[in-house]
């Protein structure tokens, strides 16, 4: 790893503990539409916590949630709540924003 991309993976860490950046790094994957993108999100912020943290905080097996967050992975909506929760955020839904048409 060269020393911009270990830079770059120390200020991503960083930015991600806070809960408004995490959101946001959330939301932009959600936008993706790939469940794998917005698994891999997840990791990365459970990354920026600390794996063994996240997997105290939540009770979740540490194993369990590496292989939750995986590009395979399929959280249950239970493990995904409880997940947020540990990061300080919650699960939402929002009405779709639709472009009028003319």
């Amino acid at each position: 790893m060269n020393q911009v991309t270990a830079k770059y993976e120390t200020g991503l860490k960083a930015a991600l503990m806070e809960p408004e950046e995490a959101t946001a790094y959330l939301d932009s994957a959600l936008e993706e539409n790939d469940q794998e993108v917005f698994l891999l999100a997840l990791r990365d912020i459970a990354d920026a916590h600390g794996f063994s943290k996240v997997a105290q905080d939540t009770l979740l097996n540490r194993e369990n949630l590496y292989r939750m967050l995986s590009s395979t992975g399929n959280p249950q909506l239970s493990s995904l709540i409880t997940l947020l929760q540990s990061f300080g955020l919650r699960l939402s839904v929002e009405v779709k924003q639709t472009v009028d048409k003319m």
